[in-house]
C-alpha cells in the first residue's frame, strides 16, 4: 500500500478529482496529460570501458568521474501514446514554463488541456508569468485544467509511470557525462516510445479507492481551478478505526 500518513478531506478531494479526470473516455478535445520530473546525475568515464567479446563480458571500471546534474521533464498522455520529454540544465521555474510552452502548442485544437501535477513550488501560474508577462503567460497557463495531487499522493501521476519506464530503458546502469548527450540519449526514447505509441492501463479508479481506503462519498467536482471546494464526506468505515484487543489466549 502507499504511504500516506492521513486521510484528510482535502486528500480524498484532490485524490477524486484526479482520479475522475482518468476515468473519463479519450477525447482528442481535451487531452489528459500527465506531467513530472526527475533529478538526473552526470557521470564520466575516467578509463574507456571494454567491449564484449567472445568468451569475455564488457567490463567497465567502477572508478567514475562527477560531471554535475541535470533534469529531465516527463509528460505522456496516457491513452493517446503520447510521449513529451525535455532534458533541460536544472528544475527551475523557467525550464517549467518552457515546458508548458511546448505542451501547448502541441494541442493547438485541443478546448482544454487537462494537466496533472504535483505539488512542487514551480508548478503554477507563476511561473509562466514570470518568464512570458502576464498577457502571453496567462493565455498560455489558461489552456490547461490543472489537476494537482494530494500532498504525499504524487503515486497518482502517471508521469511517475513514464519516468520509471524512462530510466529503465533509456538509462538503464549507462553513464551519461553531460546534458548534450542526456538530450540526444532521451530523444532517441522519444522517438521510439512514440513509434510504437506506448499507453498506460491504468485501472485505479474511484470505486477502487473507496473500497481500499474504506469511505463512501456521493459527489462530483470538477478542478479545483475551475470551482471551490464543496465537500461532505460521511463516516470512514472500520479500517479506520482500532482493532479491539482481544483477551489473552484467544486468537
Amino acid at each position: 500500500m502507499w504511504c500516506i500518513p492521513e486521510l484528510t478531506e482535502e486528500y480524498i478531494s484532490k485524490m477524486e478529482d484526479v482520479l475522475e479526470v482518468y476515468e473519463k473516455p479519450y477525447d482528442p478535445n481535451e487531452p489528459v496529460v500527465c506531467l513530472d520530473e526527475k533529478p538526473v546525475t552526470l557521470h564520466a568515464e575516467v578509463r574507456p570501458p571494454s567491449p564484449a567479446v567472445p568468451g569475455r563480458e564488457a567490463r567497465r571500471d567502477s572508478e567514475y568521474q562527477r560531471r554535475g546534474t541535470a533534469n529531465v521533464f516527463c509528460a505522456v498522455e496516457p491513452k493517446a501514446g503520447r510521449h513529451f520529454t525535455f532534458a533541460t540544465p536544472d528544475r527551475s521555474a523557467v525550464e517549467f514554463a518552457r515546458v508548458i510552452f511546448k505542451l501547448a502548442i502541441e494541442y493547438p485544437e485541443a478546448t482544454t488541456i487537462h494537466l496533472v501535477l504535483d505539488n512542487l513550488n514551480i508548478h503554477r501560474r507563476k511561473s509562466l508569468t514570470d518568464l512570458l508577462g502576464e498577457d502571453v503567460g496567462g493565455e498560455v497557463w489558461d489552456r490547461f485544467t490543472v489537476h494537482h495531487t494530494p500532498t504525499h499522493g504524487s503515486w497518482l501521476n502517471q508521469a511517475e509511470i513514464e519516468i520509471g519506464l524512462l530510466s529503465r530503458q533509456c538509462f538503464g546502469s549507462r553513464r551519461i557525462p553531460d546534458l548534450k548527450t542526456l538530450r540526444r540519449e532521451v530523444r532517441a526514447w522519444n522517438r521510439g516510445t512514440n513509434r510504437r505509441q506506448i499507453k498506460i492501463n491504468w485501472k485505479f479508479d474511484r470505486k477502487e479507492a473507496r473500497r481500499q481506503f474504506g469511505y463512501k462519498r456521493n459527489y462530483t467536482r470538477r478542478s479545483d481551478s475551475l470551482r471551490p471546494k464543496t465537500l461532505n464526506i460521511n463516516e470512514f468505515t472500520a479500517y479506520r478505526k482500532p482493532k479491539p484487543l482481544l483477551p489473552e489466549g484467544v486468537r
